[in-house]
């Protein structure tokens, strides 16, 4: 018996077999679990093609989280194909290229607008896409970086990374009385297309192994899989709200 039997998971921000969302779908099908992917734009085809390499053929849908049309052409066609959702796992990022690096200075509203609608308020629109369908609750998980301090590098990423998190304390609030959950994963950080796209990304490679007391590998994100699956399952019925670190312990320790 799988910790997921007859749950129904949509996951969004699945690009390669590296990509965080992936383990999570994978790891959901071999609990049990019924999985729907979404992409967008021109990494659609991308994320269709990753698909095949899980373990069961699943469905992928166009959801761009800045179309509203598309949330709507997805609720209707899942009402239709299960009639309901358990549960969604948001692992969705973009800052433009001047939001990132040195010069935390050099981005223009217009950028920070992009990197707060598409990483951020995506989390809401999610909301708004899959609450309907959950009448009977859910569970609504996502990918984080813990942005409580300021990072090298991460800039206006990171300043999103703190508008998610608020985010995701109102939607807890909002929510919770229809007995939907919605947390965070902080985890720490992993090798993906999404990390090679940050300068300096090199930085954390090497320190966080050496200060994380469990130890980190970068390559492996096998444990962030899991803690997603746990809190899209019922074994965290009164948690809501919450930033549950998946980082070895990186946060806990000082220099």
């Amino acid at each position: 018996m799988g910790l997921l039997d007859g749950k129904r998971i949509v996951v969004t921000g699945v690009l390669t077999d590296a990509s965080l969302a992936f383990g999570v779908a994978s790891l959901a099908l071999e609990q049990g679990a019924q999985v729907v992917l979404t992409g967008a734009g021109r990494a659609l085809s991308l994320t269709t093609r990753t698909a095949r390499k899980l373990s069961q053929t699943v469905e992928v849908l166009e959801l761009d989280v800045t179309v509203p049309e598309h949330g709507e052409i997805v609720r209707l066609h899942l009402r239709e194909k299960w009639g309901k959702v358990d549960g969604v796992v948001h692992s969705i990022g973009y800052a433009p290229e001047n939001c990132l690096g040195d010069d935390f200075m050099a981005a223009s509203w217009e950028d920070v607008a992009t990197a707060m609608h598409i990483s951020a308020y995506s989390l809401k629109f999610l909301a708004d896409v899959f609450v309907p369908l959950m009448e009977r609750g859910g569970s609504i998980v996502g990918l984080d970086f813990d942005n409580t301090v300021a990072w090298p590098a991460y800039n206006w990423m990171g300043v999103a990374k703190s508008a998610l998190e608020s985010i995701n304390r109102y939607l807890a609030k909002e929510l919770g009385p229809q007995g939907i959950r919605t947390n965070l994963i902080a985890a720490g950080p992993i090798k993906t297309m999404a990390a090679k796209s940050i300068p300096g990304f090199k930085k954390f490679e090497d320190i966080w192994d050496e200060r994380a007391p469990l130890g980190w590998d970068v390559t492996n994100g096998e444990p962030v899989a899991r803690a997603v699956v746990a809190l899209l399952s019922d074994w965290f019925p009164a948690t809501t709200g919450s930033m549950i670190h998946v980082d070895g312990g990186f946060h806990a320790t000082g220099a």
